[in-house]
């Protein structure tokens, strides 16, 4: 008998105690670490518009003055002037990036002295040309060590190399002495750019500023004797700003 009723009281007392510990102890919840998604390199488009200060240098200027084969002259003057463009590209997140682009270019004064009978004096070119080339950068970064190693959005400071190819739709006309006037003409002609400078990332809008040099294949009026002229293997070299915005 006494041992029931002590089986009894200790059934009681744990009936009564289990409760309150329960309540006692703490809840412990299941922490879930979830990484963040990689979603690898980004590429993007963008848009650009460029303005620059040039100067045109050729060796020498060949003239047909009679129709019986072209007079050599050597060039006085540089020729300067400007040039405004506008292009779409795309950048690949690695560093590279390539767009197309087209250019208006003004340059005005290389000139050269005729000697011959009748058509002495100065003759001085006026160039206006559209300018399109395909084009491909790499730009890399100066803010960390990573530099060389490729370059990405909103990455500050940067400096970029570049190369273009395609085509020069020129527009030529020359200012000539009195008494000897030079009828104008156009050309097309083979074109090519290469490009170094720097620049800095502000995430939306990237700005750069850098050299560009432009080689045309040929300058001509493509006219008869004696008002036909033209001049090879010109090279036009730019100071030129850019301003880039990433529409993605």
């Amino acid at each position: 008998m006494r041992k029931l009723i002590a089986a009894m009281l200790v059934a009681g007392a744990a009936n009564i105690a289990l409760p309150v510990l329960a309540a006692d102890l703490p809840v412990y919840s299941p922490i879930i670490d979830i990484p963040d998604v990689d979603y690898g390199v980004q590429g993007s488009f963008y848009l650009r518009g460029s303005a620059a200060a040039n100067a045109l240098w050729t060796r020498e200027v060949k003239a047909d003055e009679c129709g019986c084969g072209d007079v050599t002259y050597p060039v006085n003057d540089w020729g300067y002037g400007y040039s405004v463009g506008a292009g779409f590209g795309y950048e690949t997140g690695t560093g590279l990036r390539f767009d197309a682009t087209v250019d208006y270019l003004a340059n005005d004064g290389v000139s050269i002295t005729k000697t011959a009978p009748g058509v002495a004096g100065k003759y001085s070119l006026k160039l206006r040309s559209t300018i399109a080339l395909a084009n491909a950068y790499y730009d890399f970064s100066f803010a960390n060590s990573g530099m060389g190693s490729g370059y990405s959005a909103a990455g500050g400071a940067f400096g970029y190399v570049g190369a273009g190819i395609g085509a020069a739709f020129n527009q030529v006309s020359v200012d000539a002495p009195a008494g000897n006037p030079i009828t104008g003409g156009s050309n097309t002609s083979l074109a090519a750019a290469g490009m170094v400078g720097v620049g800095y990332d502000f995430g939306a809008f990237t700005a750069d500023v850098g050299y560009r040099a432009i080689y045309l294949a040929k300058i001509a009026n493509n006219q008869p004797s004696p008002m036909g002229f033209s001049t090879s293997n010109n090279w036009i070299h730019e100071v030129r700003s850019t301003l880039r915005y990433r529409i993605n």
